[in-house]
């Protein structure tokens, strides 16, 4: 009975390995120092920005936000920028999420594992990577020109930018929503064919259900993604527009408009100095537009997966 426990002993000493992992910890201290650099860059950056930003808040408050464009920098505001960018959010989301999503179905689902599948999975991959400028000239010669075509003329509204933004954000939407997909567990879907449930009634009860976290988490990332956005934008006509407050939704959705990455890229520009500190106040406001989002998406998410 000794020579089995003299074994095992003799094993157990074999498995595990004398001395210390020195390059484990030179590894783990290097992404710890990547991880420290970066955050601290990132606080940088922002002190750097509110340290501008919080006279502006100071002396206007409030009337920062509801304030409309101006030439004169001690009137002008960025009330003009939430509305558009508001708008813009609601069109990418409008447009983008349910066509990636059903894309993302289908490709995972019903296509199979073929060539066309196959092929049409590569070339989202490769849209991923394209730059923004490039889907600008997209939204400019596509979406600009046919409402130009089939309005009064002037196509660069609101709804070519947000058009423009949910085609450039699509591809992410679409990989993220096949990756929560697939991370499914096959046995959920054995499950449901095994109870008589047909493809379409596995993959509303079952599937989506299960993949609803991850789902929320790319719509956060794309919409973090499409906020951000100044380049596409610049391209469909919002540098030089302003939204006018007192006309009706339909002067909103086909009018001059902006957004707030346009307003700060157009503020950067100009010389004057109080300019500059707008400049760093709207960047803030930004920011503070983009959390919030993303804290509420992350709500949304975590709720479903708890539910789930």
């Amino acid at each position: 009975m000794t020579t089995p426990s003299v074994t095992i002993g003799a094993n157990d000493r074999s498995v595990r390995r004398v001395g210390v992992d020195v390059g484990g910890l030179v590894f783990a201290g290097a992404l710890l120092f990547a991880l420290l650099f970066s955050l601290a860059i990132l606080a940088v950056l922002i002190w750097s920005q509110l340290a501008q930003a919080l006279p502006v808040f100071a002396e206007r408050g409030v009337d920062f936000l509801t304030s409309d464009l101006s030439s004169n920098p001690a009137n002008a505001g960025v009330a003009q920028g939430l509305i558009g960018t508001a708008l813009l959010v609601l069109i990418v989301a409008l447009a983008a999420f349910p066509i990636g999503i059903m894309t993302a179905i289908y490709l995972e689902e019903y296509s199979g594992d073929n060539a066309f599948a196959r092929f049409v999975d590569i070339n989202i991959r490769n849209l991923a990577g394209v730059p923004s400028v490039v889907y600008g000239i997209l939204g400019l010669t596509v979406f600009v020109a046919l409402f130009a075509s089939v309005g009064d003329g002037n196509g660069k509204t609101v709804i070519s930018g947000g058009l423009t933004l949910a085609v450039l954000i699509l591809p992410l939407v679409i990989i993220t929503s096949a990756e929560a997909i697939r991370a499914v567990p096959d046995s959920l879907r054995e499950a449901g064919f095994g109870l008589g449930a047909s493809r379409w009634q596995v993959v509303r009860g079952l599937i989506l259900p299960a993949a609803a976290p991850g789902i929320l988490t790319g719509m956060v990332l794309s919409l973090s993604r499409a906020i951000g956005e100044t380049a596409p934008l610049i391209l469909v006509g919002a540098v030089l527009g302003s939204f006018s407050t007192g006309g009706s939704l339909e002067d909103l959705l086909t009018g001059p408009f902006t957004a707030l990455p346009t307003i700060i890229f157009d503020w950067a520009r100009k010389p004057q100095q109080e300019f500059q500190a707008l400049t760093s106040a709207a960047i803030i406001v930004l920011l503070v537009v983009t959390v919030v989002t993303n804290a509420f998406a992350i709500l949304l998410r975590n709720r479903y997966d708890r539910s789930w």
